[in-house]
C-alpha cells in the first residue's frame, strides 16, 4: 500500500477538468490515482513558495541555533554516540 503525501485525491477521470480538481483542493497538492494506484501529484502554483522567500542561513545563524538548542540536541547526540 502506497502512503499518500496529501489528503486530496483525484481520479484520472476527474482530471478531465483539472481546474475543478484544483478548486476543490483549495491550493493544496492532489494525489492523482489510476486504478487505485498513485500515478502523480498535481501541485498548484500557490502551494509552491515564491523564489525570493527563502535564503541561505549565515554561519552565525546556524551556530546560534545550535547553541540555543543544545539542551534539546545533546541527549540525541549522546544516544547516537553509543551506537
Amino acid at each position: 500500500m502506497t502512503r499518500l503525501l496529501t489528503n486530496h485525491i483525484a481520479t484520472m477521470t476527474e482530471m478531465r477538468e483539472p481546474q475543478k480538481v484544483l478548486d476543490a483542493a483549495r491550493g493544496k497538492p492532489v494525489a492523482v490515482m489510476k486504478n487505485s494506484k498513485l500515478v502523480a501529484y498535481l501541485v498548484p502554483a500557490e502551494a509552491v513558495s515564491e523564489p525570493g522567500e527563502h535564503r541561505v542561513a549565515t554561519m552565525e545563524e546556524v551556530l546560534e541555533s545550535l547553541r540555543r538548542r543544545r539542551d534539546v540536541n545533546q541527549p540525541v547526540l549522546d544516544y547516537l554516540r553509543d551506537k
